[in-house]
């Protein structure tokens, strides 16, 4: 397999393109993929077999299981990303090794757990991000990662995409298999 080939199996919907101008079209958008994400999830997922949870969406890539645990872990630091820009002065926040949580013990039980924190961190994600007006979407965080200050408003895109690009490694190891 080439690397053109690894990219799209990685990058299934491409990588997260911030708009020029960001709207509230956007914003809206973004917010709703949010707090449809866990039921779009389950919707997927619902009927799987312990064998199927072990489908990866790509070589050596995460399997569904892990793909799973991954999004409730991701999402619940990003509500503390919000809720830390919004409540304290540009904010560096706290980076984690998500490929090695990837290999916690957690990782290898099964999803039902990890469905109930996502449909709550997503619906805390929705009643907080329609609450904000103009000047707290502008509110940023350090990533010291990225070595760059980011925006809610961005941060909410980001996290709408992180969605979508998880259901889509979903549906592309199902696909692969001959079952979506």
């Amino acid at each position: 397999m080439n690397g053109i080939q690894i990219e799209q199996l990685k990058y299934p919907i491409g990588i997260f393109s911030k708009p020029e101008v960001i709207t509230k079209q956007h914003i809206k958008g973004w917010i709703a993929d949010i707090e449809n994400f866990p039921n779009a999830l389950e919707a997927i997922i619902k009927n799987l077999t312990e064998e199927e949870f072990n489908y990866t969406y790509r070589p050596n890539g995460w399997s569904i299981k892990q793909v799973v645990h991954h999004c409730a872990d991701s999402h619940i630091n990003s509500i503390i990303r919000f809720k830390l820009a919004l409540t304290e002065d540009s904010p560096t926040i706290k980076p984690y090794f998500e490929d090695k949580w990837a290999k916690l013990i957690d990782y290898s039980e099964p999803v039902d757990s990890s469905i109930q924190i996502l449909k709550g961190v997503h619906h805390k994600l929705g009643v907080l991000l329609k609450s904000l007006n103009e000047n707290d979407l502008k509110k940023e965080f350090i990533h010291p990662e990225h070595g760059k200050q980011f925006s809610i408003q961005e941060t909410i895109g980001t996290y709408a995409w992180h969605s979508n690009h998880h259901l889509a490694h979903i549906k592309q190891a199902l696909k692969h298999k001959g079952i979506f």
